[in-house]
């Protein structure tokens, strides 16, 4: 829906991707450390995961054109009172406030807004839509740059924040879909066989829940850590950006060969495929070392896992616990993911800083191993 993938490019590119090149600077002319300017992003996903249960609710009772307009006014509040919060506690409820923004915004509420609209089609739009957040950071990133030299920390936030009030409100407002998938289908053929679906609590709930959740950890601290890890391991500083640059277009490519290849793929087995990919990495690089080669190829293969794994977020609920209430079961799976998201960064620096980069690595690669330890233990319905 291209709705949503204009408004997901803004949402990502002006609240989630923009902390590492700004906050440093805000840190540095306020006078506060690196890691207290961080740790407020860090309670923003806080926030988001204590949120997004709510929020998802809200989709299945509202719709995404209310909530995430409303998402988008809170973000564009949010990115304005960063630009005037002085102190410390003001600053970490900007943050609370930005916090809730990324809950109405990101992925988990735009898949709850497309599972209301399209029901059990919504498959191929969550991954249509994936396919354009991938360029989030791509553009993010070097716009950010761009606005940064021009005019200023301050003055990037004053225009994202009014980007997200003049351009993705309106967009959610008026250009989002407003009923439901279910008020718009013929009865159904009494000689087809009605669709197995698992029921949304209990173990198969706890399994999907808990394998995402820890899943999340890795791509969170790997983000924060992986480069300068890359770093300290000898290699040189312009051949790791441009290794973290393999990152995003990897992404792309998972997705869009899932995209054109992997309609009739049960999205368990797309999951499955991506995390041994990801183990597979990790195995390498411990088998071999870290060399730029080895590290280019590690970038390619985690980025290739995470494009399919964003997809499976918003297809594997679906496929296994049906559309009825999809935005309420998306809220309840983004709680633990948004936390577990939050707390990676704090946790792997503190591995690193107590322990080494190697078990960092490896406690990244447990992690994923407890996440594809859930997804083979979930069965289809028969």
């Amino acid at each position: 829906m291209p709705v949503l993938g204009i408004t997901q490019i803004l949402s990502w590119g002006s609240i989630f991707y923009t902390p590492v090149l700004i906050l440093p600077l805000v840190a540095q002319e306020r006078g506060w450390s690196i890691s207290f300017a961080m740790g407020g992003f860090s309670v923003g996903l806080l926030v988001a995961g204590l949120s997004a249960p709510y929020v998802g609710r809200a989709i299945d009772r509202f719709g995404g054109h209310v909530v995430m307009t409303f998402g988008s006014l809170i973000g564009a509040l949010g990115l304005f009172l960063i630009v005037h919060a002085v102190s410390k506690p003001a600053y970490l409820a900007v943050w609370t406030v930005l916090g809730v923004a990324m809950a109405a915004n990101l992925y988990d509420a735009a898949f709850g807004s497309l599972g209301r609209i399209f029901g059990a089609d919504a498959r191929r739009p969550i991954t249509a839509l994936t396919l354009a957040g991938g360029f989030a950071s791509t553009v993010s990133w070097p716009a950010t740059h761009f606005l940064i030299e021009g005019m200023g920390w301050r003055g990037t936030y004053l225009v994202y924040a009014a980007l997200l009030a003049v351009v993705s409100a309106p967009l959610h407002a008026l250009a989002l879909p407003r009923g439901r998938a279910e008020l718009h289908k013929l009865a159904p053929d009494a000689t087809a066989e009605p669709a197995r679906i698992l029921p949304s609590h209990g173990l198969p709930f706890v399994l999907v829940a808990a394998a995402f959740a820890f899943y999340a950890f890795v791509p969170s601290g790997l983000s924060a850590h992986l480069l300068a890890i890359f770093t300290r391991a000898g290699i040189d500083a312009g051949a790791v950006v441009w290794i973290g640059a393999l990152f995003g277009p990897a992404q792309v490519g998972a997705r869009l060969v899932e995209f054109a290849f992997g309609r009739n793929v049960h999205p368990l087995l797309v999951i499955r495929f991506a995390l041994s990919t990801l183990l597979c990495a990790f195995a390498m690089l411990m088998l071999l070392g870290i060399s730029a080669p080895v590290a280019a190829t590690f970038a390619l293969m985690f980025g290739g896992a995470n494009g399919l794994v964003t997809i499976t977020r918003g297809a594997v609920p679906l496929a296994l616990f049906g559309a009825s209430g999809y935005g309420r079961l998306m809220g309840r799976l983004a709680g633990p993911w948004l936390v577990m998201q939050a707390a990676a960064p704090l946790v792997m620096a503190f591995v690193v800083d107590r322990g080494s980069d190697v078990a960092a690595l490896v406690l990244a690669a447990g992690f994923t191993v407890l996440a594809f330890s859930c997804f083979i233990a979930i069965r289809k319905p028969d």
